[in-house]
């Protein structure tokens, strides 16, 4: 389905919604992809109006992902590049040696990274590694930490790693939490707001008002956070 906003042609996918609200929930995802989910109930033209009264808004997302996209150079993983870890710009140090132990290193400033020989594909796959490592330690940690927040949790939910293309996290219905590894990229109150968010899931799986309600008890102004971190992503999903 598409709609113009101005002389810009929006297209978007429509999706069938698992609650039985009447609302449209409309996501900007940071490829640039537009979903609007709504009940399999709702018209082509209930769901069509209710995506143009938000087109401002989409269209601005829209804006800001395509500028994102724009400035993005692909990866080389050579000496120089800018890799991030929770928040943080690194430089990355590419060092070749055929005798010592392949490894990934966190050093003031940079990412040290040594290979027995040099390739774009050594490099790319020990630091997939070692990103997913640091996922599984970080996330535990910060779910230990914000799940006293979170009174409605009665047992730690299960969590697993799971490369997504354009999702942070989600929450499954027997309530266990995948969140992506690329998200340890990102600061930890980004982090936080993640993992609240899908804790608030295990209380409300929809995008509902409680939900909206839960996410505000416990993280005020988690709106500035959100908006971070879509900011941050054309960097961090790279």
């Amino acid at each position: 389905m598409s709609f113009y906003y101005g002389d810009e042609k929006i297209s978007f996918t429509r999706l069938a919604r698992k609650s039985e609200s009447s609302k449209v929930l409309i996501k900007v995802h940071p490829d640039c992809r537009v979903v609007a989910l709504a009940s399999e109930a709702a018209s082509r033209d209930s769901v069509l109006s209710a995506v143009k009264k938000r087109g401002r808004w989409i269209y601005q997302q829209l804006s800001e992902f395509k500028t994102q996209l724009a400035d993005y150079q692909p990866r080389q993983f050579v000496s120089g590049e800018s890799h991030y870890y929770l928040g943080k710009q690194y430089l990355l140090k590419v060092i070749e040696d055929p005798e010592v132990k392949q490894s990934v290193k966190l050093l003031r400033g940079s990412i040290e990274v040594t290979v027995r020989n040099k390739s774009q594909e050594k490099v790319a796959e020990l630091l997939k590694d070692w990103y997913r490592l640091r996922a599984k330690e970080t996330f535990a940690k910060r779910l230990d930490a914000v799940l006293e927040q979170a009174l409605w949790v009665e047992e730690r939910p299960p969590i697993r790693v799971l490369t997504m293309q354009t999702q942070w996290g989600s929450c499954s219905p027997n309530g266990r939490i995948t969140l992506n590894p690329h998200l340890v990229k990102a600061p930890r109150d980004c982090i936080d707001y993640v993992i609240l968010h899908e804790l608030c899931h295990i209380a409300e799986h929809n995008h509902s008002e409680r939900f909206y309600r839960l996410m505000g008890q416990v993280m005020p102004k988690w709106e500035t956070t959100k908006e971070r971190l879509d900011r941050m992503a054309g960097k961090l999903f790279f």
